[in-house]
């Protein structure tokens, strides 16, 4: 994930110290009921779209925008999933310390074709469900949720 400029305005002053960051996730679904990952460039790992929603920025607009600009594919954000804060601090290579609020949204694919549309990912492509490749808990979680019309997810533990 890119680090955006006001987070690097914000490190100038604080260091390294915790920053709790909101971030958005896309689970977006193409028309063959198919989800859109990208194999990350920074650790090589099949993931769902992502990233940190600038100033004043809607989160809905920041799923479409981080989809669009990661894999060259326009989707709308049709719903709220979930909501949860990472359980775990990340520390970065350089010592900087974020904690995410996750807002998931299912997203709908209206156009464009999926491709490596910036230097985040080695690869983008669109999986069957039953054929998703190996990827951490959480985020098969995510994607479960999206595919239900079960009521937003809130997270009251620390597990996901």
């Amino acid at each position: 994930m890119a680090t955006p400029d006001f987070i690097k305005a914000v490190r100038a002053s604080a260091g390294h110290q915790l920053l709790l960051l909101p971030g958005v996730t896309a689970v977006v679904v193409d028309d063959e009921d198919r989800v859109l990952l990208m194999r990350r460039a920074d650790d090589g790992k099949w993931a769902l779209v992502g990233g940190i929603a600038e100033p004043g920025e809607q989160p809905a607009v920041t799923a479409v925008r981080e989809v669009y600009e990661e894999t060259g594919v326009e989707c709308v954000a049709e719903r709220v999933v979930m909501v949860a804060a990472q359980p775990e601090p990340v520390t970065y290579p350089n010592g900087d310390q974020c904690q995410y609020m996750d807002i998931v949204f299912r997203c709908r694919a209206t156009g464009g074709e999926a491709r490596v549309n910036d230097d985040e990912a080695l690869e983008v492509a669109w999986f069957p469900v039953d054929a998703l490749p190996k990827m951490h808990e959480s985020l098969l979680f995510r994607i479960k949720q999206a595919r239900t019309d079960e009521p937003t997810w809130f997270s009251t533990t620390a597990q996901q």
